[in-house]
């Protein structure tokens, strides 16, 4: 019903004296004295003050004035001919500034004001030219305000509430104004419950055409919704099915040229402006757009299921996101099969499944590749194949011989019988020529031609047009072009034309499309569902896994490795792991005040007067020797054994973590295995600090004079021993190292007689040239120090591992002659009393925290990732995907079946009821939704 007749019916409710008091209003705004401006304000003031309105409805007296002047036209209209013209064009201008005025509100004063001057100037010189011209005037400026006004949506649900009650207030014998009595109340809302849920998602709610179906037809139009949406849900379940072509169902492809208005089609038939726009190419990619209806949405949204985007209600950023997604695609590729979905949820769509596909093109552009016709047209023909229909756009302005959209499907269907055919831009030729288009029979399409406008005019005048209805606007102007041209567009001359009749007939093809495959699809699906059923049992003996079971079973290995771990690994590994870094701490004080230095150049060696290999000669009370101990023992008692201890236990404990993790299941999966790794490195670094103080405390009493006991002296010396060895056999392996760097032991012997000469004065040698000296170059000079540096530390080290075991060094009291073995000792204690202290306060602690924090830790993680995130953890392993993949592919066949199964007993009922059925194929699955729909849908008539 239109915004006016509703505006009219709720004028001839109200009461008599209302009425009354509305012509007297009208009557003395003729005699005001005053103009402009203030005489519109007076007359809505008096108006309002006869209806009794509150203050804030100023609104709703605006609308009724509209009412008022609609049907007391004809009076105005001889009034106009005894006033003078130009009061008469004031009046007309003043009306419409008042009606203007209710739907700009938010309009300034000065805009209001300078568009009703505008008008005001323009009727009343038209009016100077004679009363002729007056009435036609009125007749058009009043046709323009029907075709192009709008209610606003809160305007209108306060009509239709007035308009119901005024109703039931008059009854059956309630007289009406000018245009007749009311119907009773009981009569429309009856009416509104037998429109069922198929008038919403046709458009008929959003438009002024009437839904002149039978209650035969509604129900079958209803259950024909109800089968379409059960389908679309089957056939997006198949799709996660995938693997077979067999087991589909079909879609609406929709193909077009770039200018044959294809977007806009799909904006109407959705009813809001959501595609790509733009002068160059903008569509890519495919976009799968899913239209659901549903009656419960408050307001119309689109998802983005691939993104994770959900009720997105503004349609410009979903016009935004499609954007930025096909603008992705590199220039060089211009076109990708790679698809955007895109869900869109309303109470006034119809349930359908469409694929926009990108638009085709005659030649390529400057900066597009050569071959973007060639793509587009394959990336069009691997979606218009079978079981898809083709929904062929072409222009009404362009012979349907050049239509790229009708050559491309007489491709695929060269009979037309999955081809509906969409003229756009009707308005655009003569009317017998478009009705010519419609009935063409030199490219007959068994589905035939729909005639559309999915454009609408420019705005012009002084309404303008609500943006947000788009369908109800592109339905008046469709209504208002075909109805102008009977002949060619109307009841009897056998053409399809509306945007409306174009949502039917989608729904209804695709529809039958989907029923007469569902036999065959039934068919392919059962077969699937017995090859995946053998399959699971051959494979995995039926053996049911989940990704919650799969890291629950994970969890148990890794926790029984680290539980066998713990029982391995204590006190005598540490202590092993700590004294092998305090022997390396001893080898650098005993080369620092004991060994030889590098070489560092070529000058003469000076003089050594103090030289380890007179040691086990020197006199017992020499300071020099005393002090070199003392200093030796004093920085490895200072070093910072705590931290060394703190972090030699974290690092092993943490090395072994890992190793364990490289063996379990975890190996496979990166991220979890971070998380794990992560872990155990925060628990080590929660105790370290504290750990490493407590061992500084415990070690005070050794720093100044450690007392090393006898069997701890003979633990040393033989200890010292084989770390002395595996010195010697680091540095014989450097020196084989040189060898092989400089080109043979011979060459490098060269070398190293040479430097031995040099330091000893017998060549002179004055700094070191960059050339290089005695024939050698530089680098061969340096490799050559190198190696003189590692034989005399070998033989060094030979003489102490002799000293070691002599009899010298068998009692401690000659600790100043044997440096090697005290300070072995002292390290010995030291690693003994820091192991106490590391595996109370650090090893303890991890054992008992660290299997806890690991489920904390996964537990996050996995929420982190969002509601996927267990899922893609556990197909991260093949086998395990594999797994999941043939359990997750039988569900859905299952879940297939089942749907069918409901549509078949839907169908046997339906069918028994009104004829209507899936292939032959109750009731009582789809009631209950069925009722709610028409239930909600009852409100809109």
């Amino acid at each position: 019903m239109s915004a006016q007749l509703r505006a009219a019916g709720a004028m001839a409710t109200a009461p008599l004296a209302a009425r009354h008091a509305t012509v007297r209003a009208v009557r003395h705004f003729h005699q005001l004295p005053t103009g402009g401006i203030q005489r519109a304000e007076l007359a809505a003031r008096s108006f309002r003050r006869s209806l009794q309105f509150p203050a804030n409805a100023y609104h709703n007296a605006v609308i009724v004035r509209n009412a008022s002047f609609a049907r007391l036209l004809p009076k105005l209209a001889l009034k106009f001919v005894r006033i003078p013209a130009l009061f008469g064009g004031l009046a007309i201008g003043t009306v419409g500034w008042i009606q203007y005025q209710a739907i700009q509100v938010s309009n300034s004063a000065q805009e209001m004001y300078g568009n009703m001057k505008n008008a005001v100037t323009s009727t009343a010189s038209s009016l100077w030219g004679g009363a002729k011209d007056i009435a036609e005037q009125t007749k058009r400026g009043w046709s323009n305000t029907k075709e192009q006004f709008e209610m606003p949506e809160w305007l209108d649900k306060i009509m239709r509430g007035e308009g119901e009650a005024g109703s039931g207030r008059h009854g059956s014998g309630g007289q009406g104004g000018p245009g007749g009595p009311e119907p009773p109340l009981q009569s429309r809302v009856g009416a509104a419950a037998v429109a069922g849920a198929s008038a919403a998602a046709y458009g008929y709610d959003q438009s002024d055409e009437h839904d002149d179906r039978t209650p035969e037809e509604i129900l079958k139009d209803d259950q024909m919704m109800y089968i379409t949406k059960r389908m679309i849900e089957i056939r997006n379940l198949l799709q996660k099915v995938g693997q077979s072509s067999t087991v589909t169902l079909p879609s609406i492809v929709v193909i077009g040229s770039q200018s044959s208005g294809k977007s806009s089609v799909l904006e109407a038939i959705v009813g809001h402006e959501f595609l790509p726009k733009g002068s160059n190419m903008i569509t890519r990619r495919p976009i799968e757009l899913t239209l659901v209806n549903d009656p419960e949405a408050r307001a119309d949204y689109g998802e983005f299921p691939d993104l994770g985007l959900t009720r997105v209600t503004d349609f410009s950023l979903i016009q935004k996101t499609l954007t930025e997604l096909n603008q992705s695609v590199p220039e060089s590729l211009c076109v990708t099969d790679d698809p955007i979905r895109l869900t869109i949820h309303s109470p006034k769509i119809p349930d359908l499944s469409l694929i926009d596909l990108p638009g085709y093109i005659q030649v390529a552009g400057e900066n597009q590749p050569r071959e973007l016709k060639r793509k587009i047209s394959e990336l069009c023909d691997k979606y218009i194949r079978g079981p898809n229909i083709i929904l062929a756009i072409s222009a009404a302005d362009t012979d349907l011989a050049n239509s790229t959209a009708l050559q491309a499907s007489r491709r695929v269907d060269p009979r037309g019988e999955r081809t509906i055919g969409v003229i756009t831009k009707m308005d655009l030729v003569e009317p017998e020529k478009g009705a010519a288009i419609l009935n063409d029979r030199q490219y007959p399409l068994r589905l035939g031609y729909v005639g559309v406008i999915s454009k609408l005019p420019p705005q012009t005048g002084l309404f303008r047009r609500e943006a947000s209805n788009l369908l109800a606007g592109i339905n008046r102007n469709e209504k208002s072009f075909f109805n102008s041209y009977p002949a060619q567009f109307g009841p009897e001359s056998g053409v399809s034309t509306g945007t409306i009749t174009l949502r039917k007939k989608l729904l209804q093809v695709l529809e039958q499309q989907m029923s007469s495959r569902l036999q065959e699809t039934t068919d392919a699906i059962q077969r699937e569902l017995e090859e995946t059923t053998y399959q699971f049992k051959v494979q995995y003996n039926e053996q049911p896994m989940s990704a919650e079971a799969y890291l629950a079973a994970s969890l148990d290995d890794f926790k029984h490795q680290f539980h066998e771990f713990t029982s391995s690994f204590g006190r005598a590994q540490l202590n092993s792991l700590l004294k092998d870094a305090l022997d390396q701490k001893v080898l650098d004080q005993l080369a620092a005040r004991y060994w030889n230095r590098p070489i560092e150049d070529l000058l003469v060696a000076p003089p050594e007067p103090d030289n380890i290999a007179d040691l086990p000669k020197a006199d017992p009370d020499s300071p020099y020797w005393h002090r070199q101990l003392d200093t030796a023992t004093s920085a490895l008692t200072r070093l910072g054994v705590g931290r060394l201890a703190a972090t030699v236990a974290a690092s092993a404990v943490q090395s072994n973590i890992d190793k364990l993790l490289d063996k379990s299941s975890f190996a496979k999966h990166p991220s979890a295995r971070k998380v794990i790794s992560e872990a155990a490195s925060t628990v080590l670094a929660d105790r370290s600090y504290a750990t490493s103080d407590g061992i500084e405390i415990s070690l005070k009493p050794y720093k100044f004079d450690p007392d090393i006991q006898p069997d701890e002296w003979a633990q040393g010396r033989e200890h010292v021993v084989g770390v002395l060895e595996g010195e010697l056999k680091q540095c014989q392996a450097a020196m084989k190292s040189l060898e092989a760097s400089v080109g043979g032991k011979k060459k490098l012997k060269e070398v190293m007689s040479f430097v031995d000469k040099a330091r000893k004065g017998e060549i002179i040698v004055e700094g070191d040239h960059p050339s290089g000296a005695g024939g050698f170059s530089a680098a061969l000079l340096a490799r050559g120090r190198e190696a003189v540096f590692l034989r005399d530390r070998a033989d060094i080290i030979n003489l102490r591992i002799l000293a070691a075991k002599s009899r010298q060094c068998r009692r401690p009291e000659n600790k100043y002659y044997c440096p090697e073995v005290f300070l072995d000792a002292v390290a010995s204690k030291l690693a003994r009393n820091a192991v106490l202290f590391l595996q109370v306060e650090m090893l303890h602690d991890f054992y008992v925290r660290f299997p806890r924090e690991v489920e904390a830790k996964l537990r996050e993680h996995m929420s982190a990732a969002g509601g996927g995130g267990l899922e893609r953890f556990a197909r991260e392993d093949p086998k395990v995907r594999r797994h999941l993949d043939l359990i997750q592919r039988k569900e859905l066949l299952e879940l297939v079946l089942a749907k069918i199964e409901d549509l078949h007993r839907f169908g046997a009922g339906a069918g028994a009821g009104a004829g209507v059925g899936v292939g032959g194929i109750g009731k009582d699955a789809a009631a209950g939704e069925m009722a709610k729909r028409r239930g909600r849908r009852s409100i809109l008539f």
